[in-house]
């Protein structure tokens, strides 16, 4: 019997199976989905976003963080999670994704995360309560993040033409978001950032990156910017959870240097770490712990 661990979000879902005693058996990627299955197509994403993972064979047990779940016991959730893997639902175990990448980067406890890749949000449970700083969606906060970077550059852009007349100035930021919208013309932004989900916004985040790269002047304002914004995450919850190391990690953080060395300019009195954590094979083996 294999032990599956899942670490799902927005847009991919990852996931890892192990055998009894947590040495790797196989590892994929399935799609996006989150943990807010208040609709029948949310609960249907949700189930088929588990699907690859249970192809390789029976499963004994799962653990699993979903992006959107709570931080209680919820029932639908489980009984969903089960019906996707096709495993009894006591066997199942479903959690917040700040709960799982907690645990992955502090099996022992001790410190706490920030993170910071489509969406970003400080949390711990160094306390033995969760404490959770930011986190709060595109419309209101998720500052620092890749679709926060996203929306940033196409509203300092248009400000750039409305205030200039033109994208001069900001030329290679124009040219890389534009080419990901798929039009330079009003209608071709609407119709992208309204009818996006905040997947395909942070994906702008990464031609901001590029224009960065070529010197942008709006596109460097926004990566130091995005620095300093995770910056405020790592000290609040350092103030919030105590005393305790920061892990900072996400995707966020390899769009550009600045960013980097703008979360080390604001936490000069932290102590921080830079970690890669690999949440869904920490998943698989919480799994195995938690079936014994």
């Amino acid at each position: 019997m294999l032990y599956c661990g899942v670490d799902m979000g927005g847009t991919a879902s990852r996931w890892a199976l192990v055998d009894a005693g947590g040495a790797l058996v196989a590892r994929g990627e399935g799609p996006g989905a989150t943990g807010l299955i208040f609709t029948p197509e949310a609960r249907a994403a949700f189930i088929a976003a588990l699907a690859p993972a249970r192809e390789k064979g029976p499963l004994a047990a799962a653990y699993i963080g979903a992006t959107g779940a709570g931080f209680d016991a919820d029932p639908r959730l489980r009984a969903a999670a089960a019906e996707g893997l096709q495993i009894k639902p006591e066997n199942v175990s479903v959690v917040n994704d700040m709960v799982l990448a907690w645990r992955a980067v502090w099996p022992e406890g001790g410190g706490h995360v920030v993170t910071a890749g489509t969406g970003s949000v400080g949390f711990s449970l160094a306390s033995g309560t969760a404490t959770l700083v930011g986190g709060r969606g595109l419309m209101l906060d998720d500052a620092g993040s890749g679709g926060w970077i996203g929306l940033q550059a196409v509203r300092a852009l248009w400000r750039h033409i409305e205030e200039t007349g033109g994208t001069r100035g900001a030329g290679a930021l124009a040219e890389a978001l534009f080419t990901t919208i798929g039009g330079s013309d009003w209608d071709a932004t609407r119709r992208y950032v309204y009818g996006a989900d905040r997947g395909a916004l942070a994906a702008l985040a990464r031609p901001v990156s590029e224009a960065a790269a070529q010197g942008d002047p709006l596109a460097l304002a926004l990566m130091a910017q995005a620095g300093a914004e995770i910056a405020r995450l790592c000290r609040l919850i350092h103030a919030r959870a105590g005393p305790g190391p920061v892990a900072v990690f996400g995707g966020a953080l390899g769009l550009h240097p600045s960013i980097k060395a703008g979360i080390l300019q604001g936490t000069p009195d932290l102590t921080l770490t830079f970690p890669t954590p690999d949440a869904a094979l920490a998943a698989a083996r919480i799994a195995v712990t938690e079936a014994r």
